[in-house]
């Protein structure tokens, strides 16, 4: 096979390929001007193989996203909420740069185009939050927030908000570190305080 030929088959390999040729397309162009053709020809796959697999942009992109950029928190548990923040704000915080650079690109299409909302909250967001609030779960049946505890339903947002606020704020991103202190200072003491 040439390094022009067209890919056919999607081995996982090709699979993270193409995952990060939509990744990489997206922060160079935008979402708007990023093409199901483009993303063919970078990663040398057939248009009707990522429209059979995707059905399109919008879930190809949510896809991506899920693959690539965001973290996957199903396996942590420390036995301690901070422990587990903790280990969040590492995940999270070694692609802040990244992460937000591509969160910027996105963020207007999102709310320009409904059908790429619906895909990031059904592949993307959804998945994420119900970790989150499992972890919290875990949480309250070690005692170490109350069931009850106001800020539970703003955990997510708190934790997410701290993003592109930073970026926005300070014109830094939001590493490991700054999330980890974030976590303490912010975070833990409203869920253990409310």
């Amino acid at each position: 096979m040439t390094a022009t030929a067209r890919r056919t088959r999607l081995t996982s390999e090709r699979e993270a390929e193409l995952y990060q040729a939509v990744m990489d397309l997206v922060r160079e162009v935008g979402y708007e001007a990023m093409t199901m053709d483009a993303v063919a020809a970078r990663s040398r796959s057939s248009k009707a193989t990522l429209y059979r697999q995707w059905q399109g942009k919008p879930k190809l992109v949510a896809a991506a996203m899920r693959h690539t950029t965001f973290v996957h928190m199903d396996d942590i548990d420390t036995g301690s909420l901070q422990g587990d923040l903790h280990q969040v704000a590492r995940q999270i915080g070694s692609g802040a740069e990244k992460d937000t650079v591509f969160l910027s690109a996105i963020g207007h299409a999102v709310h320009q185009h409904q059908d790429l909302a619906a895909a990031l909250r059904e592949t993307l967001i959804e998945p994420e939050r119900e970790v989150l609030y499992a972890l919290l779960r875990r949480a309250e049946e070690r005692g170490e927030v109350s069931p009850d505890a106001a800020a539970s339903e703003f955990f997510v947002h708190m934790l997410f908000g701290a993003l592109p606020s930073r970026k926005i704020l300070e014109d830094r991103f939001a590493d490991s570190e700054y999330l980890i202190r974030y976590i303490d200072a912010v975070v833990l003491p409203a869920l253990r305080n409310s």
